[in-house]
């Protein structure tokens, strides 16, 4: 029996770390323990749910928590070394899954370290790919461009294409029709997003009411408390008339809206997946925003945009996030049905590129081949 610690720090993290457990234990003799969240410890006992502390964001919320990272590390390197198992999978989730791997190799761990769902290292830090390439033994990338990019520095990659392509499938909904004067408004899955970004929707949708008065808006939130605020703020409003909020899923709510509006994050490339014309948006705090704009390498916050090199989807962001800009390219898009559907057929492009399905099953045979 092989045994492997996996470590992922964010709810998508541990969405995928779950499926490639199921995955190993399909097709091997597996044991496993790490750091994750509910889903991944429904697979085992021995993985510690972790996420209402390791999934925060940004900059300045990360140094908030830099006792509590500090003190995880020095336990999380300890019991690796103690029990050393065979391997382990690093879920995305860099800011921790990188240094543990620098601290294990350091303290002369052997043992097989494969990442899975690689950082987003292209948009950041190029130079660090060198430095992952002495830690790692295998990278797992699940966007096209970077096996190319990690194989140039000598690290073996395998790509094994976008876990999102089989979710989506199995969500799309063929009898959800698309109603032109519905409108998505989605704006996060987490609180600072809703209050960021929530509030320039809303300033939208009323002046995008004033042009076009028969405009009905969706949107609902991950949990029933942010469904709970956004239905007050829209309230507060006076626009609960024309809202449905919490009515369906932000799933169905892209299957059936002809335009929209989406925050920065996964919810933009299920958008494209489910074939939804939008525009994204996005506002981090100050600090944060100078830090990334000194930091990034490439031009776009988007994924799709990174992947097809250009904007294929407007990005509004920072100042840009406010009611009237976003309300200007709901309109444009409202207005113009051969611009929503020249933007559907390059989303469609964007999203053929991400593979076929059966990416769980894939990386779970490139981790089994780490280990032959």
């Amino acid at each position: 029996m092989k045994t492997l610690f996996a470590v992922a720090g964010e709810i998508s993290g541990d969405t995928h770390g779950a499926a490639l457990l199921r995955s190993l234990r399909e097709a091997g003799d597996w044991s496993f323990s790490g750091l994750g969240g509910p889903l991944m410890n429904a697979e085992s006992d021995s993985i510690e749910n972790w996420l209402d502390d390791a999934a925060v964001l940004g900059l300045w919320e990360v140094l908030k928590k830099y006792g509590y990272f500090r003190a995880k590390m020095e336990e999380t390197a300890t019991k690796i070394l103690s029990e050393k198992p065979d391997g382990l999978v690093l879920i995305d989730y860099p800011g921790f899954n990188l240094r543990l791997a620098e601290r294990l190799r350091k303290e002369g761990y052997s043992g097989r370290i494969i990442y899975y769902i690689s950082p987003q290292v292209w948009a950041w830090k190029k130079g660090r790919i060198r430095k992952m390439a002495e830690l790692l033994d295998r990278m797992i990338c699940i966007f096209p461009f970077e096996k190319e990019l990690y194989e140039s520095s000598g690290l073996p990659t395998d790509f094994a294409g976008h876990p999102l392509v089989d979710e989506m499938e199995e969500i799309r909904d063929p009898s959800i029709e698309r109603e032109e004067n519905f409108v998505a408004l989605l704006p996060g899955s987490r609180e600072r997003e809703i209050a960021k970004l929530f509030p320039p929707m809303l300033d939208a949708a009323e002046k995008l009411r004033a042009f076009r008065p028969e405009l009905r808006f969706g949107t609902t939130g991950a949990t029933a408390e942010l469904t709970a605020r956004l239905r007050e703020e829209t309230k507060q409003r006076g626009l609960e008339g024309v809202f449905e909020i919490g009515e369906q899923t932000s799933h169905e709510i892209m299957q059936r809206a002809g335009v929209g509006v989406v925050a920065s994050g996964t919810a933009t490339l299920e958008a494209a997946c489910l074939g939804l014309p939008y525009c994204l948006t996005y506002k981090v705090a100050w600090l944060t925003a100078t830090v990334a704009r000194w930091l990034m390498s490439v031009k776009f916050l988007g994924i799709v945009n990174v992947m097809a090199g250009r904007e294929v989807v407007r990005e509004l962001l920072q100042d840009d996030a406010r009611g009237e800009a976003i309300a200007g390219e709901l309109r444009r898009l409202l207005e113009n049905p051969d611009e929503r559907e020249e933007l559907k057929s390059e989303l469609d492009e964007v999203v053929e590129s991400l593979g076929e399905g059966g990416s769980h099953r894939r990386a779970a045979e490139s981790v089994a081949a780490a280990f032959s």
